[in-house]
């Protein structure tokens, strides 16, 4: 695989018959779980939207050639692989497109990308899907900590084994007090990013990623009234966040912590789905037009468990590495806003300029449907690397226990 990756921003700004490209990149809105406007929908009902859409927006590409889709999904019951290959067979693909779903934490979506990306790479399959789906309404009831579990892990002696079910929430605060991340500094990042998806969403910015979903709503206080609704926006921003009013609100995790359900991302329902196939399979079919960015590769690596926000800091650095890339010359930075304590920390251990990161904001704002987010940060990421001509982009997130990914995305 290593031979197959383009070293170098020259080289990895060729166009090369071999590239892994993306014909369309898609996601529904992400809403807030139990009260927003996804929150009665199941997670292959929202997997089937993002599916539909990339038949329909790809008319020209005759179905039967999508050899494989990966998933990401991280709670669902039977990790939603028999729900998610009904949903690919209910919206029109045929009988022949395999199916699977992968679970790597918060990079699933991102992982299951890469997966379809390697199957592209040595040979297996030309033209495929990575997507991402999660119902966190439906799913969180353990908080995505194992309910039954072999008793001698919880009791270990190795620590990095017992803190990999740390709460999440309690590693941030550790990220927070080991690096020196002051509240003032999460309020403030927390604000920035309302302000920026506001901005975002007000001006029209994220059209073209968003898919509507039609779907029910039950009436949150008497849940006998149900209606059909069509969500078309993501409703989790809060355009009025202010450092003072997220100030105001109390520590989530610990009662001296900084953490607050204000400056951690939000738990959220969502799907996202992105086709992908060889250059040359695109060329052959006639759509190298449709091709909107490629795949340049993907890194991942562990860290302690117990600062897992970190993960972005460290797996960075081996992407970089990885594809013979400086820092300075990423033009985006979609880093997942998982905390902003570990957030904050991640850009100040690489160096990288806010300006440069998530500038529609992340998931403080938009939200963290786990399964979801990697692809949901790619089809978020490809339309604003076309509106301020960026070539290089990096998607890279924390995972729980202990994580990083990153990948190397370039604008056609």
């Amino acid at each position: 695989m290593a031979g197959f990756i383009q070293k170098g921003l020259k080289n990895v700004l060729q166009k090369n018959p071999q590239d892994i490209v993306f014909l369309s990149a898609v996601r529904t809105p992400t809403t807030r779980a139990k009260k927003g406007g996804l929150k009665d929908a199941y997670p292959e009902e929202l997997l089937s939207v993002v599916l539909k859409a990339t038949l329909t927006q790809n008319p020209n590409l005759d179905p039967s050639l999508i050899q494989d889709v990966a998933v990401g999904t991280v709670l669902q019951e039977l990790g939603g692989a028999k729900a998610g290959r009904m949903a690919q067979n209910h919206v029109g693909f045929p009988s022949t497109t395999a199916f699977h779903t992968m679970n790597r934490q918060c990079s699933s979506g991102l992982a299951a990308i890469t997966s379809i990306a390697h199957a592209i790479a040595v040979g297996s399959i030309d033209v495929g899907v990575g997507a991402g789906m999660e119902s966190m309404t439906r799913n969180y009831g353990s908080r995505a900590i194992p309910t039954v579990l072999w008793p001698e892990l919880r009791e270990s002696e190795e620590r990095d084994a017992r803190d990999c079910i740390m709460p999440m929430g309690l590693t941030s605060e550790n990220v927070a007090e080991r690096y020196g991340v002051s509240r003032d500094d999460q309020d403030a990042f927390a604000a920035r990013s309302h302000q920026k998806a506001a901005k975002a969403r007000e001006t029209g910015l994220f059209d073209k990623e968003i898919v509507p979903v039609a779907t029910r709503w039950t009436d949150l206080e008497d849940p006998t009234k149900e209606s059909k609704i069509t969500v078309t926006q993501d409703d989790g921003i809060r355009p009025s966040a202010t450092k003072e009013s997220l100030g105001k609100l109390k520590p989530a995790f610990k009662a001296d912590g900084t953490s607050t359900a204000g400056n951690s991302s939000q738990v959220s329902d969502g799907a996202a789905a992105a086709l992908m196939m060889r250059r040359s399979t695109a060329s052959a079919l006639g759509l190298s037009s449709s091709i909107i960015g490629k795949w340049a590769g993907t890194q991942v690596i562990g860290c302690r468990p117990d600062e897992m926000g970190v993960g972005p800091a460290v797996a960075i650095p081996k992407l970089l590495d990885y594809t013979g890339l400086s820092a300075d010359e990423v033009g985006i930075w979609e880093i997942n806003e998982a905390f902003a304590s570990q957030a904050i920390h991640c850009m100040r251990t690489l160096g990288i300029e806010e300006e440069k990161v998530n500038p529609k904001g992340g998931a403080i704002a938009l939200g963290h449907p786990l399964g979801a987010t990697g692809v949901r940060q790619v089809a978020t990421l490809l339309p604003e690397m076309e509106r301020r001509g960026e070539d290089v982009g990096v998607v890279s997130m924390c995972i729980g226990t202990g994580m990083g990914m990153a990948s190397l995305i370039i604008r056609e």
